[in-house]
């Protein structure tokens, strides 16, 4: 009965502290929620009753100008209100939107206290599709996970908001960016590992061969991104925040965080499904000394180190399949390709990602064939 409540004791605790984690980052503020360029206005949705396109000027795909649209106010103090909005077009595909009638739209409508001054249109209001897709996602991890889909609910939650009220106004800030993400990391590291595990030697051992991949990641990111001279500006929106005030910021060593913050994910993955292994093997044989566990654990990680290494190669380059095509289609000759600034930010981005997943493997390997045979 003592080793149930135990054990029930080292997986609950973990799902209180991560919830009590999320509860307390959700309330604290980032301490940039009052920017000034959003004073004396409100955001609404808005019902696109007819538009005229008279203003715009089209060249080929690009579209400039401006389209002005009649809107019903959907929400917010001026509910049900007829206003002329305007969309602005800078000629960016990427970045305009066109409005049709009957189109739903997020606005911004600036205002002197009850009197409208002038409504910009944002874009097409695409949060109640958001959130209908959060809830499908939320629904199959408790339908077909049960208590781990809890878990994993929290996990992802406490990811997303350690990143936006801790690691972005962090950055912002003038934190030293390898310092802050090595931190958050490490955290999220052993909150995700714990809501597996919960405390005990498995987590003691998944968090250690983690923590050592998600090290060795970082140095050798650091070190190369030196050697392939690459700056951080070719982050995208990176030289926009530059130019919006925040010239004192180190892009190149956000760049550098970014590589072990983004090969993370994978690394806590990787040391989990080997910890598990290693532990099932001792677990069908208790006798086991360490150095067979450790070598049943390399002979493991063998197996899962080649395809974790294609994800991380796939999900580096899955956003980026429109440049290789206008590569091919201009015929460029694939040295010139690899050599570019950016596509060796990429490259950089995937090896040192994919050789931090090699080395978690052995160190994982390592610490659960340790920890997991010695009972003291």
């Amino acid at each position: 009965m003592k080793l149930i409540m135990k054990c029930n004791l080292s997986q609950n605790i973990p799902i209180l502290l991560s919830a009590l984690i999320a509860l307390i980052l959700i309330i604290i503020p980032t301490g940039y929620e009052g920017a000034l360029i959003y004073q004396g206005t409100q955001r609404s949705t808005a019902r696109v009753l007819s538009t005229d396109d008279t203003m715009i000027i089209s060249s080929g795909l690009v579209k400039t100008g401006e389209q002005r649209c009649n809107l019903k106010i959907l929400d917010g103090e001026f509910r049900g209100e007829l206003v002329e909005g305007f969309n602005m077009l800078n000629g960016s595909m990427k970045s305009d939107k066109i409005f049709e009638a009957g189109d739903k739209a997020y606005v911004l409508i600036s205002h002197d206290e009850s009197q409208i001054l002038s409504v910009s249109m944002i874009d097409v209001y695409r949060i109640n599709k958001e959130i209908i897709l959060a809830g499908i996602f939320v629904l199959l991890l408790l339908i077909f996970a049960g208590k781990a889909g809890v878990r994993a609910i929290l996990s992802f939650s406490v990811t997303i908001l350690m990143l936006w009220k801790i690691l972005v106004p962090g950055y912002l800030k003038g934190s030293n960016p390898i310092i802050l993400g090595f931190i958050i990391t490490l955290i999220l590291t052993f909150i995700i590992i714990t809501l597996v595990y919960g405390f005990d030697r498995r987590s003691l051992s998944a968090i250690a061969g983690a923590a050592l991949g998600i090290v060795t990641t970082g140095i050798l990111g650091i070190l190369f991104t030196d050697i392939f001279q690459i700056n951080g500006a070719v982050m995208e929106y990176s030289e926009s925040l530059l130019y919006s005030g925040f010239e004192n910021l180190n892009l190149t060593q956000i760049f550098m965080a970014g590589i072990f913050i983004g090969s993370s994910g994978a690394v806590i993955d990787l040391a989990v499904d080997i910890t598990s292994a290693v532990n099932e093997v001792i677990y069908k044989k208790p006798d086991m000394k360490w150095k067979e566990a450790l070598l049943s654990g390399i002979r493991i990680g063998r197996d899962n180190v080649g395809t974790m290494t294609t994800t991380l190669l796939l999900a580096y380059s899955g956003g980026y399949i429109a440049m290789l095509m206008v590569f091919m289609a201009q015929g460029t000759p694939i040295d010139n390709i690899i050599n570019y600034k950016y596509v060796a930010a990429e490259l950089l981005d995937t090896i040192v990602g994919s050789i931090g997943l090699v080395t978690v493997a052995p160190f994982t390997a390592l610490t659960s064939s340790f920890l997991l045979t010695h009972k003291n």
